[in-house]
C-alpha cells in the first residue's frame, strides 16, 4: 500500500501521484532548462547560417501548459504502475498512532486505520520559508513555479542551492531579469571550485548575484500577474540595509524534512530534532526495526531522486528477495541543471583532502571549449574538468568534476567507470571520441599542484 496525500503549497498548489521530482522538480525543471538551452541555440543558429525573418519571443504561458500536460501523463503511469503491480494507492495522509498502525486522513477529513508488518518512510521534504513579514503571503517556490500561470518577470531567487541557481539560470535564459541573493555559500556541500565556476558562467548570461544579504520583509507595492514586491535585506556580515524591487520572489534556502506530523515520536522511531531527518543504518532500518525510510528524510545522504530509488529497490530485494547488496551512497552521480551544467561522482575536492590528506592525492584539471561553441564565437574555455585520484589506492578516481554542455549525459557513463574502479591510467588509455567533451578526459596531463595553465590547446 502507498499513502500520498500532498498538503497544498502556501500558495494553494498540490499536485498529483509521483512525488517532487515528478511534479515540482527534476522533470518541470529539465525541460524548462531545455527551453531556455533552446534559446540559446536559436542565437548560435545565425552564426551557422540560419536566418530568422521574425523577432522570435518566449511565450510562458505555452511552455507551461505544454510541461504540465506532460507531468499530468505521468501521474497517470504512475496509478497504472501501482494498479497492475496490485499495490494499493491510497490518496491519504498517513499517521502513526501505535505500533504498526496508521491512521490514513483523505482530504475531506475521512480517517481509516491500517496495519501492516513493515512501514517505509519516504515522505520528502518541502521547501522552507525564512520566517519574515511577507514570505508566505507574497513569496512563491519551487512548489509553485513550474505551474506558474503567467510569467515571473524580474525575479529575486533567494538562496544559494542546486534548486536555487538552476531556477535563476533557466529564468534568466528565458529573458528574464535575474537576481541572486545569497546569505553565504553557493552549492553548499558542492565543491566550492566548481560552484564558482558555476556562478561566473551565469554571470556572463546576466544573472546578478547579491553575496552575504538576507531579506528581512517582503512588501506587495502592486497586485498583479505578476505584481511588484520591495525586498528589504540586511549584510550578514555588518548592518547594511539594501531594498530591491521585483515582480516575482523565489525562495530556494533549503528544504525541510515531512517527519514532524506523521506520529513517529509515538512509536519511538529516533529523529534528528534540528533537520527532522532519520538516522538509519547501513540497511535503511531505522530505531524501530520494522520501519524503514529512504530518500531525502534519511540523515547524512544525498537528496535526490535515483538515490532514493535505488535505495528503495535494494531494501525491497533484501527485504523480499533474499539479496544482500546495499546502497553506495558515495559514488552517487549528480548534476546541477543550470545553463552551463556541472556533473559530478564521487568527492568534492573539499572532502576528498579531509578524507585522504592533501599529500595523498592528485587533482589533474583542464579548461575547455566545445567545437559547437567555437563558431558561434562564445564563451572560449570557460568548461571546466577535473578528477581527484588517490596516489596510494592504485591511483583511483576518487572524485569527477565537469562544467559544460550535456554534463549529465557525460557524468553518467564516468560513474559507471568509477563503480568498477576506474584508476587515472585506464583514462590515458582509452581512446576519445573525436571531436566531443567527454574526451578531455582521456587527455588530462596538467595537474593543479604544477601551477601550469589549464587553458585547452589545440582542438
Amino acid at each position: 500500500m502507498v499513502l500520498d496525500l500532498v498538503v497544498p503549497s502556501p500558495q494553494g498548489t498540490s499536485w498529483g501521484l509521483g512525488g517532487t521530482c515528478v511534479n515540482v522538480g527534476c522533470i518541470p525543471k529539465k525541460l524548462m532548462h531545455q527551453a531556455a538551452l533552446l534559446g540559446q541555440a536559436l542565437t548560435d543558429s545565425r552564426k551557422f547560417g540560419w536566418e530568422c525573418s521574425q523577432q522570435v519571443k518566449h511565450n510562458w504561458e505555452t511552455m507551461t501548459e505544454a510541461i504540465q500536460k506532460h507531468v499530468g501523463s505521468l501521474n497517470r503511469s504512475y496509478q497504472r504502475a501501482l494498479r497492475e503491480k496490485a499495490v494499493a494507492y491510497v490518496n491519504s495522509y498517513g499517521e502513526f498512532v501505535e505500533h504498526h498502525k496508521i491512521k490514513a486522513t483523505n482530504g475531506k477529513g475521512q480517517e481509516t486505520y491500517y496495519t501492516a508488518a513493515k512501514f517505509v518512510i519516504a515522505t520528502g521534504e518541502r521547501p522552507r520559508y525564512l520566517g519574515i513579514q511577507g514570505d508566505k503571503e507574497y513569496c512563491i517556490t519551487s512548489d509553485d513555479l513550474f505551474s506558474l500561470p503567467y510569467c515571473p518577470g524580474a525575479t529575486l531567487v533567494v538562496g544559494g542551492s542546486s534548486v536555487a541557481l538552476e531556477c535563476a539560470g533557466f529564468l534568466a535564459g528565458l529573458g528574464l531579469e535575474v537576481t541572486v541573493m545569497v546569505s553565504s555559500q553557493l552549492l553548499q556541500g558542492f565543491d566550492q571550485e566548481m560552484a564558482e565556476k558555476v556562478a561566473s558562467s551565469m554571470q556572463q548570461l546576466g544573472v546578478r548575484f547579491l553575496r552575504k544579504f538576507v531579506p528581512v520583509e517582503v512588501q506587495q507595492l502592486e497586485k498583479g500577474s505578476p505584481g511588484k514586491l520591495k525586498v528589504v535585506a540586511k549584510s550578514t556580515e555588518g548592518t547594511e540595509m539594501i531594498e530591491g524591487l521585483y515582480n516575482t520572489v523565489l525562495l530556494a534556502i533549503g528544504r525541510d524534512s515531512c517527519t514532524k506530523k506523521i506520529g513517529l515520536e509515538k512509536i519511538g522511531v529516533k529523529v534528528n530534532e534540528k533537520t527532522g531527518k532519520i538516522p538509519v543504518n547501513d540497511v535503511e532500518q531505522s530505531s524501530v526495526p520494522y520501519v524503514y525510510a529512504v530518500g531525502d528524510v534519511v540523515e547524512g545522504q544525498p537528496e535526490l531522486m535515483p538515490v532514493a530509488v535505488q535505495a528503495g529497490r535494494l531494501l525491497a530485494r533484501r527485504l523480499f528477495g533474499g539479496r544482500l547488496e546495499k546502497c553506495d551512497y558515495i559514488n552517487a552521480p549528480t548534476v546541477v541543471f543550470t545553463p552551463l551544467e556541472y556533473g559530478c561522482c564521487g568527492y568534492a575536492e573539499e572532502k576528498a583532502v579531509e578524507v585522504y590528506r592533501k599529500e595523498n592525492l592528485e587533482v589533474y584539471h583542464t579548461l575547455f571549449w566545445p567545437l559547437e561553441w567555437t563558431v558561434a564565437c562564445r564563451d572560449s574555455n570557460t568548461c571546466y574538468a577535473k578528477i581527484i585520484y588517490s596516489k596510494f589506492d592504485n591511483d583511483r578516481v576518487i572524485g569527477f568534476h565537469v562544467l559544460g554542455p550535456k554534463a549529465g549525459e557525460i557524468t553518467q557513463g564516468f560513474a559507471a567507470a568509477m563503480k568498477c574502479g576506474l584508476t587515472k591510467q585506464l583514462l590515458d588509455d582509452t581512446i576519445g571520441i573525436h571531436p566531443t567533451c567527454a574526451q578531455v578526459f582521456t587527455t588530462l596531463e596538467i595537474t593543479k599542484s604544477s601551477g601550469l595553465d589549464a587553458t585547452q590547446k589545440g582542438c
